[in-house]
């Protein structure tokens, strides 16, 4: 399992992440406290991959179209 910082992964390496973690507890062989450790951080990267999707989704809706379809600029998004 990786020592990364959820909050410093990107998309891909957490989702790639997630997956090995849910394999591994899907497959019933790991002893009780590291399958808690293991759901533990599964919990945190699929928050971070949620997180990082709708950030994605509201970069997309806030690109504008002209007339032909092309895109005409963003606008800019409220960060906190």
């Amino acid at each position: 399992m990786s020592e990364t910082p959820v909050t410093e992964m990107s998309f891909e390496a957490a989702m790639a992440e997630l997956e090995k973690v849910v394999g591994q507890l899907e497959r019933g062989d790991v002893p009780l406290d590291d399958s808690i450790k293991l759901y533990e951080r599964g919990a945190l990267l699929k928050k971070h991959c949620e997180g990082k999707l709708k950030d994605a989704e509201e970069k997309v809706a806030a690109i504008t179209l002209d007339g032909e379809g092309n895109p005409t600029g963003t606008k800019p998004l409220d960060v906190d």
